[in-house]
């Protein structure tokens, strides 16, 4: 048999034939990452794939953080849900329990979220608007009514009074005879991030950041299955970011978390098992999977080299993902469907271990039970019928997808390297500098800009929006939270005031004063307390705030 021509020679005819065309353009990622029209081995010669891909479930993880992966166990569907009252939202989470969720995800509205009570004059027109209101422990009790803590696992999405929600959680699962040791799940206490991007913050980074730290101590000796951060990309993106900046900033932020825990005396293994992270799913679909595979590898590289963990468990990244709300249209909501899948997909592709998947109707409101039972149907679909769940990392070895997260990899490293510098070396440090400075809020505007002036130009394109546009669209059923929930809430509120002993929230008040007022003690214990004695979570944080001040972002220009 004679010789065939070789790659090479294969390689110079293509580009003899695309010359000139269209083909031999560079287009680029979402994120402005150049990519070319094609790849070949040549784009990986020299890397070494023992060292840069292993195998499932060890160093550097890269290809998931289980040997196994879904051939054993398929990532548990966790839908962010709650609207309302906590009858309301209860009602929900029973509905989407029974359409087999395995998982709750907690959804509270903007005066939770901001540690504001629904009968102050701030929460006017918000209270359970965006999410479910929750002032006191009457309301988690009534939000979990029938529902066994102590069975389910659940993520609370909630930062700055995510302490306070904590204690609230675990007196309701004690008062349904749970132990809190045996307690699953997650809360998010990412507060470096809403510095960076949500702006949801109540006090300075810094007392911010001890509150995080008891939490963390508090978890680690008390609450062995629950995680007290989950480090969440997912807002940073949201907030326009790119995929290079999402990875680089939320690791960042990882790795400032063990350097909090280190400065507050837990050695590296005790507690890195216990973070999680959560990660955006944006419509690139190539980019996300390379984003994903990219933070596993840097976070076991980070926490074995310069952390010096040692235990696998906090070498290997896990992460919940959620489907990119900023990538929703209003204009044919129907068309969601179909990026939501996409985005669902890719996550999957890249190994997440817990997914959300956005309703149809996200951009306009909350979903009704109709589209979000679609979305849980998205997510039971790509599971159960497409087959992607039978190999373990299918896209490994791509040419692209590898050289893909190599660059997002350099990318991140070199923001690693920029945030180590104003801190002197330490990423804590260097993230407070960042904060106070705004280097991060920088970073994140202008790429939201420059992916906003690409849309406009037309060298992006949103189906519906920029092309194939429709007029007289038919409007969109949505789910509208009206003002008697805000009545019935309140109401509830004042009852739960006039029965509680005024006294006992005095007195368990002070004691949240005096934990804040000495370092030496954890702030855990008191806000227990006080929670118990049906203190607001208004109250709670006001004390607090006695103590540790409030905080006003220095505008960014």
């Amino acid at each position: 048999m004679a010789d065939g021509p070789t790659m090479d020679e294969l390689l110079a005819r293509w580009h003899d034939g695309v010359a000139g065309t269209a083909a031999a353009s560079e287009a680029t990622t979402y994120s402005g990452v150049p990519v070319k029209a094609l790849y070949t081995a040549a784009d990986r010669a020299g890397v070494s794939e023992a060292e840069s891909l292993g195998v499932p479930g060890s160093y550097p993880y890269t290809r998931g953080p289980y040997a196994s992966m879904y051939r054993t166990k398929a990532w548990t569907s966790r839908l962010f849900s709650g609207f309302g009252t906590a009858e309301e939202t209860n009602a929900r989470y029973r509905a989407l329990l029974s359409a087999g969720q395995d998982g709750l995800s907690v959804a509270v509205d903007l005066p939770t979220l901001m540690g504001v009570d629904s009968d102050d004059p701030r929460a006017l027109g918000e209270v359970g608007r965006c999410g479910v209101a929750l002032d006191t422990l009457a309301d988690i009790e009534i939000l979990f009514a029938g529902i066994p803590l102590g069975e389910i696992t659940t993520s609370m999405t909630i930062n700055s009074p995510a302490a306070v929600l904590l204690a609230m959680y675990v007196a309701a699962a004690e008062g349904q005879g749970a132990s809190r040791r045996d307690l699953g799940g997650t809360i998010q206490n990412d507060m470096l991030k809403e510095y960076h991007a949500q702006k949801e913050y109540y006090f300075p980074p810094r007392p911010s950041m001890r509150i995080v730290s008891d939490m963390i101590r508090f978890c680690t000796a008390e609450m062995p299955r629950w995680h007290p951060i989950s480090v969440s990309g997912y807002h940073i993106r949201e907030a326009g970011s790119t995929a290079a900046q999402e990875l680089a900033f939320t690791l960042a932020d990882g790795f400032a978390y063990l350097e909090l825990g280190a400065a507050a005396g837990l050695e590296v293994d005790e507690f890195a098992p216990r973070l999680s992270f959560f990660f955006n799913a944006h419509i690139d679909f190539f980019e996300e999977i390379a984003k994903y595979r990219a933070a596993r590898r840097i976070w076991a590289r980070w926490l074995r080299d310069r952390y010096g963990a040692t235990d696998e468990r906090s070498l290997r990244m896990r992460f919940h993902t959620q489907t990119a709300g900023v990538s929703l249209t209003a204009q044919q909501p129907d068309n969601n469907v179909v990026r939501t899948a996409i985005e669902a997909l890719a996550a999957v592709l890249g190994g997440t271990q817990s997914l959300h998947t956005n309703s149809l109707d996200e951009v306009l409101a909350l979903p009704t039970e109709r589209a979000a039972k679609i979305a849980l149907r998205t997510q039971q679909v790509i599971g159960l019928e497409t087959g992607v769940t039978n190999v373990i990392d299918p896209l490994a070895g791509s040419y692209f997808v590898e050289s893909l997260t190599d660059e997002l990899e350099r990318q991140a490293e070199e923001y690693f390297a920029a945030i180590a510098d104003m801190g002197s070396g330490s990423i804590l440090e260097g993230m407070y500098a960042a904060i106070e400075s705004g280097y991060v809020q920088r970073e994140i505007a202008d790429a939201s800009w420059r992916l906003q002036s690409e849309l406009a130009a037309g060298q992006r394109h949103q189906v519906g929006v920029t092309v194939f546009a429709e007029e007289d669209e038919t409007p969109l059923e949505v789910l509208q939270i009206g003002p008697e929930s805000e009545v019935r809430q309140t109401k509830r509120l004042a009852e739960v005031r006039a029965a509680r002993s005024g006294d006992a929230v005095d007195e368990a008040l002070d004691g949240v004063r005096a934990a804040a007022a000495d370092p030496n003690v954890n702030v855990m214990d008191p806000l227990l307390d006080a929670v118990r004695a049906h203190a607001t979570i208004g109250e709670v944080m006001a004390a607090l705030a006695d103590v540790f001040g409030r905080y006003a972002e220095n505008p960014v220009v």
